[in-house]
């Protein structure tokens, strides 16, 4: 079997087999080498350019790495070759149905990436490969891994607590970017995975011997440093905001159209706002004028359920951006709200497998006087999140106004909307 060689600034050389060759052939997963893993991120880390192919490339080399070291596991000869070329395959493509600009528009209220994957791996070129070389429900076999619902003994290399797509994009992001808070120890990580036989069920999964879960906590870090430095840098959340904020208003106007989101690069999205929805706005993402910060304060000094509406509600909070925008004399669009859309440091359903050999399941409970990760992981959590306010102009605005707004509940706001009242008081 003639095997490719792809060099790779990260793994070095990544082997490819003659599937996954022509797979990435096709357009829609070469539409991948134009969109950016980090969104927006490069126009605060300028080496922050590389892109969702890159990743998807990354992923699929650990999936090969992380099967190979399985083979000496007694219970992976149940598993079976083709369930293994499954989840080589769903690797290589769990991103294809990515937007423009990475996560920014699945905020806006976008069907998640995971959902418009289905149609681009069930149809069209990758529909006919797949099929021809795995079979007629291959295709469907693998959009269930992507989204989590496979029940493969292998499913938590795909989507999990400690899946593959993880430990590349921490690295990888972090070596971009030039910075050292991903640096995880993939390989301690990879070989403290293992196959274990759940309690009380007889098939195989994937699970993780208990010295591992030391190089768990330094993933779980890493991850919240990520969050707190890259992902939700205060300038790389303005840059968002306004992207969102172009992008739902050109939705809005009927200028774009959603259901050709997915099919656009990041390139490609910005020329046709360019030339059908033209706006001060957007002219200032693309020329890096950014919004300052009016407002900002973390989730950690927030009620636990403050400001959910401005992460979940966009209708809502594009009416109130514009109501607070008028109060403090600024135009439309002028002032954006943002809150990121809620997430998990370290979503935790795992099986371990204890030095004695007994197998245990853990969970967000964790294990008392033990494990301590749910918790590390909702403070760090709490403390990477924050709640900002952001203008085209320098504007002071009160605290305890803002902080207000952001305990009402989404009935409340729009209710004074509705009346015209202030939301400021």
């Amino acid at each position: 079997m003639a095997v490719e060689i792809i060099r790779d600034p990260l793994w070095n050389n990544i082997r490819l087999d003659p599937l996954s060759f022509e797979l990435i052939d096709t357009p829609a997963f070469q539409r991948l080498r134009y969109v950016r893993q980090l969104g927006l991120a490069f126009l605060v880390y300028p080496g922050a350019t590389h892109s969702r192919f890159e990743h998807a490339l990354g992923t699929y080399h650990l999936a090969r790495r992380t099967l190979a070291l399985f083979e000496d596991h007694d219970d992976f000869a149940a598993i079976g070759r083709d369930e293994c070329t499954l989840i080589r395959v769903a690797a290589l493509l769990h991103d294809i149905g990515h937007y423009p600009f990475s996560h920014a528009l699945e905020e806006i209220g976008a069907l998640h990436h995971e959902a418009v994957a289905r149609p681009l791996i069930c149809e069209g070129e990758v529909g006919v490969i797949l099929r021809r070389e795995l079979g007629a429900q291959a295709p469907e076999r693998i959009v269930s891994l992507i989204r989590g619902e496979s029940d493969s003994p292998l499913q938590g290399l795909i989507s999990g607590s400690i899946d593959l797509d993880k430990l590349d994009y921490l690295r990888r992001d972090a070596f971009m970017c030039g910075v050292s808070y991903g640096e995880i120890d993939v390989d301690r990580l990879i070989n403290a995975l293992t196959i274990v036989r759940e309690p009380d069920a007889a098939l195989p999964r994937v699970g993780m011997i208990e010295k591992g879960l030391s190089a768990l906590e330094s993933l779980l870090f890493a991850k919240y440093q990520m969050y707190r430095n890259v992902y939700w840098h205060h300038a790389v959340r303005s840059a968002t905001a306004m992207y969102k904020r172009v992008v739902s208003d050109a939705l809005d106007a009927g200028a774009l159209d959603a259901r050709r989101l997915a099919a656009f690069t990041d390139e490609g999205i910005l020329h046709d706002l360019t030339q059908r929805a033209p706006s001060p706005l957007l002219d200032a993402l693309r020329g890096r004028r950014l919004y300052k910060r009016a407002f900002e304060c973390p989730a950690a000094d927030l009620a636990p359920d403050a400001g959910e509406w401005i992460a979940d509600d966009r209708a809502l909070t594009v009416a109130a951006e514009d109501a607070l925008a008028a109060e403090i004399g600024l135009a439309p669009g002028e002032l954006l709200l943002d809150y990121p859309a809620k997430t998990q440091m370290l979503g935790l359903d795992m099986l371990v497998q204890r030095p004695e050999g007994e197998v245990r399941r853990l969970t967000a409970a964790g294990w008392e006087g033990a494990i301590n990760l749910p918790k590390i992981s909702e403070e760090f959590y709490r403390s990477a999140r924050w709640l900002r306010v952001y203008t085209a102009e320098r504007r002071a605005l009160d605290p305890a106004g803002v902080l207000a707004i952001a305990h009402m509940s989404a009935a409340d706001v729009r209710s004074r909307l509705e009346r015209g009242a202030g939301l400021l008081g």
